[in-house]
C-alpha cells in the first residue's frame, strides 16, 4: 500500500529514487519483523544467533525474476534474455553448447548456444555485484518506480517488489536475559562484519554495563564505531 502511495505522489511531491524496508512490531508478546530489501535482523539471545530476515538480492530471487521475465517478455525490451549462464555469451559461441539456467532450475545444464541468448543476461555479476539489468543489487524495496536502464526506455520497477517477508518471534517461548539484543542494521553494518563478529562484540560489551543504564547501548556503538579495525 505504501509503495502505491508513493507512486501515485512521486510527482507531486518530487519522491523519487527507492529504499529497502525493515521493521519490527511487538504486538501481544510476539515480534513481528518485517524486511523487504537487502537489510538484515538478527536477535541474540544468550549469545545464540537467531535470523529473523532473509536479504532480497538478484541471485536469492533469482527464480522468480527469470520466471516474470519469461512470462512477460516485453519487460524486457528486446535487451535481455531471462537466462542465466556462468559469462557473458559471444557470438563464436554460436552453435556451441554452454552451461544455463531457467526459472524451473535450481542446477545448471546445457544448450546450444543461439542468437536469442547473445543479449545481456537480466541477472549478471555474482555475490554484492549481481546486478537486475545492470543496474539494481536489490530486488525488493519501495520506490523506484521511475528507474530505467542506462540509456533505454526499459524499466526496472516491474522486476522489484514491495512485499516483505515477515518473520515471527514468540517473546513467551523463551528466557530473556538483558544482555540479549535485537539488531537491525542495512547491508553499510553486513558487507563489513558478520553475524558472528555482530554477536561477539554484543556479548564481550554488554555484559560489562549496568543493565539499567538506558545510554549502555550508546555507550557501544560510540566504542565500536572507533575500533581501529572498523575504520
Amino acid at each position: 500500500m505504501k509503495d502505491l502511495q508513493i507512486e501515485r505522489e512521486r510527482s507531486s511531491y518530487n519522491i523519487s529514487g527507492g529504499c529497502t524496508a525493515l521493521i519490527v512490531i511487538c504486538l501481544l508478546g510476539k515480534l513481528y519483523v518485517a524486511n523487504a530489501g537487502d537489510s538484515r535482523a538478527i536477535i541474540i539471545r544468550n549469545g545464540e544467533i537467531i535470523p529473523m530476515s532473509s536479504e532480497f538480492t538478484p541471485e536469492t530471487e533469482r527464480q522468480r525474476l527469470q520466471y516474470l521475465a519469461f512470462m512477460q517478455p516485453h519487460l524486457l525490451g528486446n535487451e535481455f534474455t531471462h537466462l542465466e549462464f556462468p559469462r557473458r555469451v559471444q557470438r563464436k559461441e554460436l552453435g556451441k553448447k554452454m552451461l544455463y539456467r531457467d526459472f524451473n532450475m535450481t542446477g545448471w545444464a546445457y544448450k546450444t548456444i543461439e542468437d536469442e541468448d547473445l543479449k545481456f543476461p537480466l541477472i549478471y555479476g555474482e555475490g554484492k555485484k549481481a546486478r537486475v539489468m545492470a543496474t539494481i543489487g536489490v530486488t525488493r524495496g519501495l520506490g523506484d518506480h521511475d528507474l530505467k536502464v542506462h540509456d533505454s526506455n526499459i524499466y526496472i520497477k516491474p522486476f522489484l517488489s514491495s512485499a516483505p517477508e515477515v518473520r515471527i518471534y514468540d517473546l513467551s517461548k523463551y528466557d530473556h536475559g538483558s544482555d540479549d539484543v535485537l539488531i537491525l542494521a542495512t547491508d553499510g553494518l553486513w558487507d563489513v562484519l558478520s553475524n558472528e563478529e555482530v554477536a561477539e562484540a554484543i556479548t564481550q560489551f554488554l555484559p560489562n554495563c549496568d543493565p539499567d543504564d538506558p545510554h549502555r547501548f550508546v555507550r557501544f556503538y560510540n566504542c565500536w564505531s572507533r575500533a581501529p579495525d572498523l575504520r
